[in-house]
């Protein structure tokens, strides 16, 4: 099993849980997150002074799968929230030891 985290652009999460369906992927978590990397954040106006904003809004996604979706989601996730432009986001693969559902008790691959 696999955890995938993906961090990116908000206005994306849709097309990337559109994209992730067909897949078979059930669930995911979305958080909302602030960051920066090679974009460094941007200057923004407000009531006519300029100032810097460091932290970008973005969001974050973790999805837990078997080892043979791995490649599938990533193409999925990174096809549908790329832009070409920078800030599209970063894509994270870990291994993942143990999964158990609380409901249920079932572990491991029976758990995603």
């Amino acid at each position: 099993m696999k955890l995938i985290m993906a961090v990116i652009k908000p206005f994306k999460l849709e097309e990337v849980r559109q994209a992730l369906l067909p897949l078979g992927v059930e669930g995911m978590t979305v958080s909302e997150v602030k960051g920066f990397g090679r974009q460094k954040g941007q200057a923004e106006i407000y009531r006519g002074a300029e100032y810097e904003v460091n932290f970008l809004p973005k969001v974050k996604l973790e999805i837990a799968v078997k080892n043979d979706l791995v490649e599938p989601v990533v193409e999925a996730v990174t096809g549908a929230a790329q832009t070409g432009k920078i800030g599209d986001g970063k894509v994270f693969v870990y291994s993942l030891d143990q999964a158990v559902r609380i409901r249920t008790g079932d572990t491991d691959a029976e758990a995603l």
